[in-house]
């Protein structure tokens, strides 16, 4: 029985009329120098307006209705003074601290002095600040300013005044979050390094420094104003501060990506005969319209981000969003100028380029994907089997926030957080708070039931706040703050031990901490996932099936584009969770999966439209369905796997960061279009395409006379 399809060859036709592509790729290429100044305008306009504005970045982690939220907002309530931090100042010495005390204290005496410090505890006098042993001991240092609000340098001066008596046996280490800002460097190698190499896989590519440095510079002007962009909405949105490196990361790839897919249609035009100024329409009319489409798959993937209803997901999502507009609109604005301009420059570098070359464009692509077809299921089965298997590692996928117990060993950060483990006990860095509600019987009993507790070291006393009306109990784990023993610790008293002692006291508790706070992240999203993913994948999948006019195609898009968003969570289980290739284990960070999968999830769509859209173009041509796989391949193979190796390089380089959680984004992102570029759009995808044959372009007539048609050429 044949199968019909309903997007069967059309007869030649003339060229649909120009819409607001071919109008401002138009302009651009007509007012060339206008277009390149009025962007140099603007990256100018915007840079010089965000430096005298400054930023206004705020870190919303707020999660309205869970236990953790409600012991903020308790705090809120009834502590008049407002939210203030404190640092730590950790002494040890292995033959004990006694005779040291004639310089620990005029130490203490200085740093109170110091610039935003309110009060300084003496560890001497305190108690509970001394360990058994007497070996260590801390003191509390606390501020008249927020962690955020703190300058970086007067937090580095009580750093060096704390660290000047570390000596003749001293050891004198801080803790804190204002410490752990203050000790991070600033970072910027890794934008550099990921830059150059893009840089060198392009001048490989097209063999002229001219032609490499398009893409880079398109990619450039559309980062850099958006930059400027983020800056100023920060003063009316909420916008995180790690929103800006994640917009680099994702906006260098993404420029280079489109300006370089435009590009290298343009190259092949020339090449086939055509002069600069049809080249460039048919670029744009063909890869022009690939890129918007492409565009506005990732565009989706980032707004879903607004489904899981969490403020500190919401800011980064529209701040990635304006990025990933801004460097659509360069492609297609910037780039049409820039090639305008150097028209005949870039001409002779390409055609004397190409007669360098020993053999014909894409002739590798062909034989692989005959190789592919000839026996389709064996590299079907085993990309399969491999993408499977790194998926699995995610299935142990624990979530968590980054503290002291992460940094480097060499941090003095992380030293505070060992020296404090070792004196007090693994839980001492990360106690839980629990709030009472209730009268003063009901604090008591709560501080005899959490001392009775297995999991609980040790507590403090209940303390009531300054109104009277509320009281808390610090209760530290025996176990480490990121340890899954922690966790369960607090799904018990949840669960179990705190509503039985409600429903004697008739009073309220609530359990909040750092702990707590994260599992409570974790259950947010896993809760809200399911419509998060089915926003994403719905949406794509109904703009693939306007494009392609095909059931199967969206079909197996998401299906293979989610396989690779759980290789990639895998690989960060395995070497930040686990501890492969002498990474500090620990939990991952609680958003980056959610934002690596919406990330992914659009940039896999990049490479599918860039694929399957030139296949369907021969289809559509020749009506062979095997020699449109063939072709296709030969025609963006290159091109998919340059765009690729530099997404790589360019996330990759984030390793080199000093952040954590930029570190997890960098590797996620990297083997995520590693495995997307090269395993499931060379290898899988040609196999489901032969096996598929004329079917894969099949949709019912019911839906055809239904779903909008969309044309990308």
């Amino acid at each position: 029985m044949s199968v019909q399809t309903t997007s069967q060859r059309p007869a030649q036709s003339q060229p649909p009329p120009g819409g607001l592509l071919h109008r401002v790729s138009g302009w651009a290429m007509r007012r060339a120098g206008l277009a390149v100044f009025l962007w140099v305008l603007a990256l100018v306009a915007v840079t010089v307006a965000s430096t005298l504005v400054g930023s206004a970045y705020r870190n919303d982690n707020s999660l309205p209705g869970t236990d953790s939220q409600k012991v903020i907002d308790t705090f809120r309530e009834h502590q008049p003074h407002g939210s203030t931090d404190s640092i730590q100042i950790v002494l040890y010495d292995a033959g004990g601290l006694a005779p040291h005390r004639a310089k620990i204290e005029p130490m203490l005496a200085e740093v109170g002095r110091l610039q935003h410090v309110a009060a300084v505890a003496n560890p001497f006098t305190s108690g509970g600040s001394i360990s058994q042993d007497g070996r260590t001991a801390y003191a509390t240092v606390s501020l008249d300013v927020a962690a955020t609000a703190m300058p970086t340098a007067d937090a580095r001066a009580i750093i060096d005044k704390a660290q000047e008596i570390s000596k003749d046996g001293l050891q004198v280490e801080l803790g804190g979050d204002v410490v752990r800002s203050a000790q991070e460097s600033s970072g910027g190698a890794s934008e550099g390094v990921g830059i150059l190499a893009a840089l060198v896989i392009l001048v490989f590519l097209f063999g002229s420094l001219l032609a490499a440095s398009l893409p880079l510079l398109t990619a450039i002007f559309a980062v850099g104003s958006t930059l400027g962009l983020l800056v100023l909405a920060s003063h009316l949105f909420k916008v995180p501060s790690y929103t800006a490196p994640v917009m680099m990361l994702v906006g260098l790839g993404v420029g280079i990506d489109y300006a370089l897919l435009i590009f290298s249609r343009y190259r092949s035009e020339l090449l086939a005969g055509a002069d600069r100024l049809d080249a460039g329409r048919k670029a744009l009319d063909t890869a022009g319209r690939s890129v918007m489409f492409a565009g506005c798959t990732v565009v989706i993937a980032l707004l879903g981000l607004l489904a899981l209803g969490l403020g500190s997901l919401q800011g980064v999502a529209v701040g990635v969003t304006l990025t990933v507009l801004m460097t659509m609109l360069a492609a297609v604005s910037l780039l049409p100028a820039l090639l305008t301009l150097f028209g005949k420059r870039i001409e002779r570098s390409v055609r004397k380029h190409a007669a360098k070359a020993r053999r014909n464009p894409g002739d590798g692509w062909r034989k692989l994907a005959t190789l592919v077809q000839r026996r389709p299921w064996v590299p079907l089965i085993l990309g399969t089997v491999a993408l499977v298997a790194l998926c699995l590692p995610a299935l142990d996928l624990r979530l968590g926030f980054a503290d002291s117990g992460t940094d480097a060993p060499a941090k003095t950060s992380r030293k505070a957080y060992d020296l404090l483990a070792k004196g007090f006990g693994p839980g001492f860095n990360g106690p839980l708070i629990v709030v009472s509600k209730g009268d003063e019987a009901a604090a008591n009993a709560l501080g005899r039931t959490l001392a009775a507790d297995p999991g609980i070291a040790a507590i403090a006393p209940p303390q009531l706040m300054a109104d009277g009306k509320v009281a808390t109990v610090m209760a530290f784990p025996k176990s480490a703050p990121q340890d899954k023993a922690t966790s369960d610790l607090v799904e018990r008293l949840r669960d179990k031990t705190l509503p039985a002692l409600e429903t004697q006291t008739n009073a309220t508790y609530l359990v909040g901490g750092a702990t707590a706070a994260a599992d409570d992240f974790a259950g947010a999203v896993s809760q809200r996932l399911p419509i998060f993913v089915l926003v994403v994948v719905g949406l794509s999948a109904l703009l693939l099936m306007a494009v392609f006019r095909s059931v199967l195609i969206p079909l197996k898009a998401a299906l293979l584009n989610l396989l690779s968003i759980g290789a990639s969570l895998g690989v960060i289980t395995l070497v930040f969770q686990q501890g492969w290739f002498g990474a500090q284990p620990g939990p991952i960070e609680a958003f980056v999966p959610v934002m690596i999968f919406a990330i992914v999830f659009g940039l896999s769509m990049d490479y599918e439209v860039f694929l399957v859209s030139r296949i369907h173009e021969e289809w559509r041509r020749t009506g062979d369905a095997q020699n449109a796989v063939r072709e296709g391949l030969a025609h963006t193979g290159s091109v998919i796997t340059a765009a690729a190796a530099i997404m790589i390089v360019v996330f990759g380089a984030f390793l080199l960061s000093p952040d954590r959680m930029l570190k997890q984004f960098g590797l996620g992102l990297a083997v995520a279009v590693l495995l997307d570029a090269l395993l499931i759009r060379c290898v899988i995808v040609p196999a489901v395409l032969r096996l598929l044959g004329d079917r894969a372009w099949w949709l019912p007539r019911s839906l055809h006379r239904v779903v909008p048609k969309i044309a990308l050429d």
